[in-house]
Formats: structure tokens, sequence, C-alpha cells
């Protein structure tokens, strides 16, 4: 995750660049350690070192970095004629190399010469079966032919093997919670929890996908992470302030009044409301009567 400190650096480096004050190089290379997608960006800036055989010859080794890069970012813009272009120089310099295979099989897939990507990357696996870039283009590629159920096993495929990944979990619980399979999209996020215990965000989609399949247990379940979302964000969460209301009347409906925590839910219930109160108060007041109205509403049916 890029910090606030390397976002101002790298907004400030994007700045003086695109004004002509130097520092090209500097850019592309904090680009690159910082993982961020600024393919226009790079395409531009990258072909200005490599069209300048001055400013190419000073890079040394770096050179065929660069290739690489500005490759990848002429995929992603659509300029197949300068990924072409760099991908030959890469293969003429590096004649055996897999890593450039992989950008000649990513090259097909940019033309979407799908079956042909697909039997590169079969090639390139038998070789190192471990290639988590390979595996991945396999899902994004499934993606991009809209084969949901084929994205779907390759994700289910890698993660036999790359089990720790918890972008990949939370990517196969999305696809699940869009097409309704919440059982299966519950087991991802709670893997994404277990890795990533402290991002607020995992906690809200888990409660959000409980809430959703319903039935007492989930929705109980639902509300304790709702209420760590807002533990989490300082209480600044109004999505999960909503839910812990949501929470408390539905529990309320399927216990029928049995339930032993109503005093302790109708009071975090209350707090939730009050919360949201605030909140709606300093940023749309204009919204409040709505927000009122919406809260007496569950407050009556629980």
């Amino acid at each position: 995750m890029v910090t606030k400190t390397e976002e101002s650096e790298l907004k400030n480096l994007e700045i003086q660049v695109d004004n002509g004050g130097g520092g090209a190089w500097e850019y592309l290379s904090l680009v690159r350690k910082l993982k961020v997608r600024r393919s226009d960006k790079v395409l531009k800036h990258g072909l200005s070192i490599l069209n300048d055989s001055k400013l190419r010859s000073k890079l040394g080794a770096d050179e065929w970095t660069l290739y690489e890069q500005v490759a990848v970012a002429a995929m992603d813009c659509q300029c197949l004629d300068v990924a072409q272009d760099c991908t030959k120089a890469l293969r003429k310099r590096f004649s055996e190399s897999k890593r450039v295979g992989r950008l000649e099989a990513m090259l097909l897939e940019a033309k979407g010469s799908w079956e042909k990507a697909e039997k590169a990357y079969s090639s390139l696996l038998e070789d190192n079966p471990l290639d988590q870039i390979i595996h991945k283009r396999r899902v994004a590629m499934a993606k991009a032919q809209g084969n949901i159920s084929g994205a779907i096993e390759w994700l289910n495929k890698y993660l036999e093997i790359f089990m720790a990944d918890h972008d990949a979990w939370r990517e196969l619980a999305e696809i699940y919670s869009s097409l309704q399979m919440y059982k299966q999209a519950a087991f991802c996020y709670e893997e994404v929890i277990l890795a990533q215990p402290t991002v607020p965000l995992y906690h809200l989609a888990y409660a959000d996908v409980l809430y959703t399949l319903g039935g007492l247990e989930n929705v109980q379940t639902a509300k304790k992470y709702y209420a760590s979302t807002i533990d989490l964000t300082g209480g600044k969460n109004t999505r999960a302030l909503f839910g812990i209301c949501l929470c408390t009347s539905a529990i309320a409906q399927l216990t029928k009044g049995k339930n032993k925590e109503d005093k302790e839910g109708s009071q975090l219930q209350s707090l939730a409301a009050k919360a949201l109160e605030r909140d709606y108060k300093q940023r749309a007041p204009d919204k409040l009567p709505q927000l009122t109205t919406a809260l007496k509403s569950l407050t009556l049916s629980s």
C-alpha cells in the first residue's frame, strides 16, 4: 500500500516531469517501486528516454528494465506497435528469456488472440508452475472474455498454490458476491480478514455479506463485524453505523423479544443512531429528515 508520503512524492515528481523540469527516469523508477499504474505517463516519458540514444545509453543495464516497463504500459494504452517494438528489442537481447516470453504472451492477450495467449501461458507454466504473474494473467484473460466461471476456476487453482494472497481472496469474494453466491463470498472474506485483520473495509464487506445471507446467527455475526468496523474507523463509518441499526432491528424481529441481549442491543442501536444524526447534521443536513424517518421505521419494526 502506498503511503501518503510516497503518494505526495510521486505527485510532485510527476508535476515536475510533466512541466519539463527533468527527472523522467527518477519518476519511472518510483512508479515501478510503488507498483502504481500510470500507463499513459510511463509510455510518454519512457519513450522520451528510449528514443534518445544519449539518454538511453546512460541507463546501462536499466535500459532493458525500461523497455519492459514501456512495453506493459503500451499494452495498457493499446499502443500495440510500441509494445511489439519493445518486446522485439528485448527478445533480440535476451533470446532465451522466459520473462520476455511472458511479455510476448501478454501482447497476444492485448491483441485479443486468446487461444494463442493461453497456449503461450500454459507452455510457460510447464517450465515454472509457480509463476504468480502468469496465473493472474489467466484470471484476467478469463474476465476480459466475460468468462466468469473460468475466472473463478483459475482463481481457485491459484489459491491452492498461493493461499496467503489476500488480494486474490478478495477478488474471488467480489466475484462470488456479484453472482449472489454469498456463502462462498463469506468464506473468502474470512480468509481475507485472517490475513489483514486491521483493515476496516474487509470487516464491512464481510458484515454486508452475512447480513444479506440472513438468519439469526449470520445477522448476529454481521452486527459484530459492523461494530468492529466502527471501532477500526474511530466511529466514522456511516455504512457500518447503518448496519448496526439494521442488524439490531432484524435480530429483534427474528427473536420476537426472546433475545436476552435486547437491552444491550437497543442501547447500541441508539448510540449508532445518534452518531448517524450527528454525521448527517455536519455533512448532509438536507437529508436529515429522510434519515430520521428511516431510523424511526427501524425502531418501530424492532
